[in-house]
């Protein structure tokens, strides 16, 4: 009975420590955060006051994390010694990006490129809790919804709109789930390790993954995860199961955040299940050997999956039942990174000397330490994942291989860093164990560490720069100059709901000004682009209908088209004044080509909307069309 008590009782802690941690996370990045909006700061392309705030606050984290280490090492005062680390970590990710991000309102990117459609569904989410599409209307969604979900109840909480609420909750998410991942790694390996590979991930996550955010959370917990899923399957004669479960319920938050890191993680499961039947077949000589691994791989799906349903059920149903759908073109992307193999650890940076001493890591302690196969066998997984992906374009399509390089290189630093600890410590052996050498290699490591720090504000200057220059939902460009056409949405926004006297989410709006859906929750008729339109959309289909109304000659022809539409036809139309009357940038798919968007302008003649049962309204650049009747 003991046996099975001591188990119980490791969970119970770790879940207790995790419940622990989060809340001190939470409250750091609040207080952090909030503190931040107190002062007027001069942004951040315009001044070096940010950045240099930046460094400190850094420089403090760094302590923190010393202080955890040095009383892990000395084996006293244990809960100081998890708050340094919770606080160091979380406050780490908080003055690295909320810092200089202080005097806008806007994440990375602000609501450029890719961050318009991210924060269009968490602005539907946020509007309700219901699992909806992120742009249509009436169908269930295609992209995953947990971060978002979250977002949205985050959003409500707090009074914010979901453009409003992006950044905070990004930033608090990701500080949040680095004390997650440093609980994972101190229940995997020594406690004042775990402080130190916790560190470094958290540092190389906020630098070359924390743009897209929501996968960020997964990239950090990715190699824990899988030393845990090594843990579950290499222990094939019994035991195990606790690891099987957390695999399960990584691989499940996975399919509810980011659909390709589901795939990489399963992918990598699957590899490490094979890799570790053929150790048991070895050393058994007998195929009943495998079964353990089968049955476990098997526990692991089945609780990955009925997490995964909790996003992807609606929408699976509805393909099933034969819904009406295009093929999809998420996959049509082809840059030049995903057309090559990556290789940071031959890189000319501190990166690529830490994804160095990784590589030589894993080669040389792969068949004597599980934590070396884990990594091994997930960066042998990307590799493999990129290859795949490169021999999918003969087929027309690829596997975004592109997207696993944040991956990789945790992987790898993760790899770095034991390492180092186990490389010095050779050394320190190897010459006679010098009093003075350890003091000499956590000098080094301590001043490579910040100078690879206070850089990411460096590494992110563009995405910054964007968040400033940006025009948020108030009107307004951080660094003070003059705002873009959004400054009008709200006027557009005022029209809307004056006009049709109807909530914004019983509304359906055809705009190319797709960011205006980002910040408003209407519906749309039509997406950004193919890459992220719901494939029950017809999103080709759309666009075809969209060009064959442009032809129509009357009124009468507009309405009997809009009201044989096989789809909710739009109530509202937003263009943009044209010189031959009102116009929509709209957008097609022409992979391989790199771009593989085309962008081209239909236009309405006006007088399709001459007529009493349409509401025209000129507001700035734009021109508001509303039905009413």
């Amino acid at each position: 009975m003991s046996v099975g008590v001591a188990p119980v009782r490791r969970t119970a802690a770790a879940v207790g420590e995790t419940v622990a941690g989060i809340i001190v996370a939470v409250v750091v990045a609040t207080v952090g955060l909030y503190a931040f909006s107190l002062v007027q700061w001069p942004a951040f392309n315009s001044s070096n006051v940010t950045r240099a705030l930046t460094t400190l606050g850094q420089v403090v984290a760094a302590a923190l994390f010393a202080t955890s280490i040095y009383l892990y090492r000395i084996h006293k005062w244990p809960w100081i010694a998890r708050l340094s680390a919770w606080i160091g970590l979380s406050g780490f990710v908080t003055v690295t990006l909320g810092m200089p991000l202080a005097a806008t309102k806007l994440y990375l990117f602000g609501i450029s490129v890719d961050q318009e459609f991210r924060t269009e569904y968490l602005t539907r989410l946020t509007d309700s809790a219901a699992l909806r599409d992120m742009t249509y209307v009436d169908i269930p969604p295609f992209y995953p919804a947990g971060w978002f979900w979250l977002g949205g109840r985050v959003g409500n909480v707090l009074g914010m709109d979901g453009w409003e609420v992006f950044k905070p909750y990004a930033i608090g998410l990701l500080a949040v789930t680095s004390v997650v991942a440093f609980v994972l790694w101190k229940a995997l390996i020594r406690s004042d390790w775990a402080v130190a590979v916790s560190a470094v991930t958290t540092a190389l996550v906020v630098a070359y993954a924390s743009p897209e955010a929501y996968s960020a959370v997964i990239v950090l917990l990715f190699a824990p995860a899988l030393i845990l899923a090594w843990g579950a399957l290499h222990r094939t004669a019994s035991g195990g199961w606790g690891a099987v479960v957390g695999t399960g319920l990584f691989l499940g938050l996975a399919a509810t955040f980011y659909t390709l890191y589901l795939g990489l993680a399963a992918f990598t499961v699957v590899l490490m299940a094979l890799f570790a039947a053929v150790l048991a077949y070895r050393q058994r000589k007998t195929w009943r050997a495998v079964v353990p691994v089968a049955i476990k791989v098997a526990a692991i799906a089945a609780i990955s999956g009925v997490i995964a349903a909790t996003v992807w059920l609606p929408y699976l149903i509805d393909f099933l039942r034969g819904a009406p759908s295009t093929s999809g073109t998420a996959l049509h992307y082809l840059p030049e990174a995903g057309a090559t193999l990556p290789f940071p650890m031959f890189e000319f940076s501190l990166l690529g000397m830490v994804c160095l001493v990784g590589t030589i890591w894993v080669a040389v302690r792969f068949s004597s330490s599980r934590r070396a196969r884990a990594l091994g066998v997930g960066v042998v997984s990307v590799y493999l994942w990129t290859l795949l992906s490169m021999a999918a374009t003969a087929a027309g399509t690829t596997l975004l291989s592109f997207r696993l390089e944040a991956v990789l290189i945790v992987l790898l630093g993760s790899a770095g860093v034991f390492g180092f600890l186990e490389g010095t410590y050779a050394i320190y052996q190897a010459i006679n164990e010098p009093p003075k050498f350890r003091i000499a290699a956590v000098v080094v490591a301590t001043i490579g560490a910040m100078a690879f720090a206070q850089n990411i504000p460096q590494v992110l200057q563009t995405e910054i720069t964007v968040a400033y220059s940006d025009t948020d939902g108030d009107g307004v460009r951080a660094d003070m100059r003059p705002p873009s056409a959004v400054s009008y949405y709200q006027e557009v926004d005022d029209a809307l709901a004056e006009q049709t006297g109807r909530p914004r989410d019983e509304t359906v709006v055809l705009t190319a000004d797709t960011s205006f859906l980002s910040y408003y929750p209407y519906f749309g008729f039509q997406g950004l682009t193919s890459h992220y339109a719901n494939p029950l959309a017809q999103f080709d289909q759309r666009a075809e209908a969209i060009e064959q109304w442009t032809e129509l000659e009357t009124p009468d022809q507009l309405i009997d088209a809009l009201d044989n539409s096989r789809w909710r036809a739009p109530d509202a139309f937003l263009f943009r004044r044209g010189a031959d009357g009102y116009t929509l940038r709209l957008a097609e798919d022409v992979y391989p080509n790199d771009p593989n968007v085309r962008r081209y302008t239909v236009t309405f003649d006006e007088s399709l909307f001459e007529d009493p049962r349409f509401t025209v309204t000129d507001i700035g650049p734009f021109a508001l069309v509303v039905r009413t009747g």
